[in-house]
């Protein structure tokens, strides 16, 4: 069981970050290699990431995500800034953090290869070469989905924020169910692990996870900055090719200003408005645009809200 304890300031300073973490999702594409979760959902990832997972340098990262536990430096905060700044985080892991770090993972059991020793001392060639790994790994793995994951969680965000805005944070909190319980003042979910958390005022950054699946996950050194990830959830047409006859029939007036119109989320009755045409037209061109991967499109209560993929906003800036 996890539980997040929650003070009145903490609910308002609740926030769900714009984009995927890239370490997160290097570190979960380690992860599905061992747990491979739906195929519908990740049978094409995982084909691919078993390709390129044929890498020595990932001998580095098996031992470290192998069960509930894996070390809290190898996802630091400075992922929000990229993955530059994450990797040099992750080299700069004070030696006093390493040691604690590996002594958990050594605790939690499982292989130790002698490396890990020389990990928990802080020396800096084998942080250099774990750096080294964790690139390969995002390069080879992540950075070929990284614009599908980046659809997912706009898609995520846009649904999430209508939610904020029509019930408050409160309401965004308890829109998690089942997967997360808001019962004031705590959030609960059902994880393979013990821990509860007070946010003391922190506020706490929900990540949504294009990787991850299942339960959510959290840092385990409660005074690092809090971050809650959690799964998205999937738009099933984004993992389906798209066939050139759809691609072809978007060339056209109302789906190009469809598009135009979609430089921030919108419902389909705005559609409708800004475009001139029918709500029941607008759901029939989004239909295509969305099996076309150009859009996707998610719930917030009983509106429907489309949102511009990186695919759609290319295919965009090359229309006239």
């Amino acid at each position: 069981m996890l539980r997040i304890h929650f003070t009145p300031e903490d609910v308002g300073r609740v926030r769900i970050a714009g984009e995927p973490d890239p370490l997160w999702e290097t570190i979960f594409s380690v992860w599905r290699l061992r747990r491979p979760g739906p195929e519908l959902i990740f049978g094409r990832w995982r084909d691919h990431a078993l390709r390129a997972s044929r890498r020595t340098d990932l001998e580095l990262l098996l031992p470290l995500v192998r069960g509930a536990y894996y070390p809290d430096f190898l996802t630091p905060a400075e992922g929000s800034r990229g993955l530059p700044a994450a990797l040099e985080a992750v080299r700069s892991t004070p030696a006093g953090r390493l040691r604690e770090e590996m002594r958990e993972l050594v605790r939690a059991g499982g292989p130790t290869p002698s490396w890990l020793g020389r990990l928990a001392d802080g020396d800096q060639p084998t942080l250099e070469r774990l750096a080294g790994a964790l690139q390969s790994q995002y390069d080879s793995a992540v950075a070929p989905y990284w614009d599908r994951a980046r659809a997912q969680i706009e898609a995520e965000r846009s649904r999430r924020a209508r939610v904020l805005l029509d019930q408050g944070a409160e309401g965004l909190l308890d829109s998690f169910r089942p997967q997360l319980r808001w019962e004031p003042p705590f959030l609960e979910a059902d994880v393979p692990f013990e821990q509860t958390i007070h946010l003391d005022g922190r506020g706490l950054l929900l990540l949504p996870s294009y990787l991850s699946w299942g339960t959510p996950d959290v840092l385990r050194d409660t005074t690092l900055p809090p971050v809650l990830v959690y799964p998205v959830e999937h738009d099933l047409t984004l993992q389906l090719p798209a066939e050139a006859k759809n691609l072809a029939a978007l060339i056209g007036r109302t789906r190009t200003s469809l598009l135009e119109s979609l430089s921030d989320p919108r419902t389909t009755s705005e559609l409708a408005r800004r475009v001139g045409v029918s709500a029941a037209s607008v759901s029939q061109h989004t239909a295509v645009l969305r099996e076309a991967r150009l859009i996707t499109t998610s719930r917030a209560g009983k509106a429907v809200v489309h949102t511009l993929t990186p695919l759609g906003n290319a295919l965009l800036s090359d229309l006239p």
